[in-house]
């Protein structure tokens, strides 16, 4: 480990239907993240609301400027010296559709980079579950990556993100230290794939992967997977914080990134410099 790696915290959540109460959750990890040493934190998808009764949440679904988690979040980070990336917040954009949007707040409380989540969680799965994201969310188009960070580059993604490689090869290519993927996993898809595609993305893009993840059962009935994780650019778990199948709970989790070892992996094996275009 460098004598300069930069310790970041994870906040596994369990959100529920009231915005209020997961700002005053986003305000206790943030100082908590602080006093533990973390230069950032990341939290999960959906650190504002979880509540699949579309007509109950839509009235707490507003627009940037009122939303009360993104006004804590910046609070926060300017009070506690702390950046914060907002795993996503669910936002009104004023034109009858929602975004999934994340956020990447500085020490300032300055908003510095957002990105819609562009690929819509449109399934239905063998337990029964029927999920529709794009019913009621406008997916994103563009990649976001923010410049100087205390991870340095940072890429942003979103869960169902997770399953289309060529959103992380394109992040590989603009050379992201580190991929953030908050999520809200079922509990179904969490065992079949989750470790497996959050190690894949970590390997292909040679960066760091941090996935701050919902976890547990919610007030809305649902339940997560869990499991936040940090990733290292070889694929080696740095932080598993448990899930729904080993007692994971809601809290806050420390690890390391050092970005020695993402130019340590790309020395050791370039297979970004090593890409070559594709006929299809």
């Amino acid at each position: 480990m460098s004598a300069v790696a930069t310790r970041v915290a994870l906040l596994q959540m369990t959100s529920g239907i009231d915005p209020a109460g997961n700002a005053a959750r986003v305000a206790a990890a943030a100082r908590e993240a602080a006093d533990g040493g973390a230069a950032m934190l990341f939290t999960p998808e959906m650190t504002n609301i979880i509540d699949r009764d579309r007509q109950r949440a839509a009235r707490a679904i507003v627009g940037e400027d009122d939303d009360r988690v993104l006004a804590a979040a910046r609070e926060a980070a300017q009070g506690c010296g702390l950046w914060i990336a907002l795993g996503s917040l669910a936002i009104d954009r004023g034109d009858g559709r929602y975004a999934n949007r994340a956020f990447v707040i500085d020490p300032a409380g300055a908003i510095r980079a957002r990105y819609d989540k562009i690929h819509m969680f449109d399934v239905d799965l063998a337990t029964g579950e029927s999920w529709r994201e794009s019913s009621a969310y406008a997916p994103g188009e563009d990649l976001a990556v923010v410049e100087h960070t205390p991870v340095g580059r940072l890429g942003l993604a979103i869960c169902y993100d997770l399953r289309f490689p060529a959103l992380f090869e394109a992040l590989g290519q603009r050379r992201c230290d580190v991929i953030a993927i908050p999520a809200a996993f079922t509990v179904p898809t969490g065992q079949a794939h989750w470790h497996l595609l959050q190690r894949a993305r970590a390997v292909e893009a040679s960066a760091y992967v941090i996935a701050a993840a919902q976890v547990g059962r919610h007030e809305d009935g649902r339940e997560t997977w869990g499991h936040s994780l940090v990733i290292d650019p070889w694929g080696e778990v740095l932080l598993d914080m448990g899930g729904a199948d080993d007692g994971g709970r809601a809290g806050l989790g420390f690890a390391e990134i050092d970005l020695a070892r993402v130019a340590e992996v790309r020395t050791q094996l370039p297979s970004l410099a090593n890409r070559r275009p594709i006929a299809t």
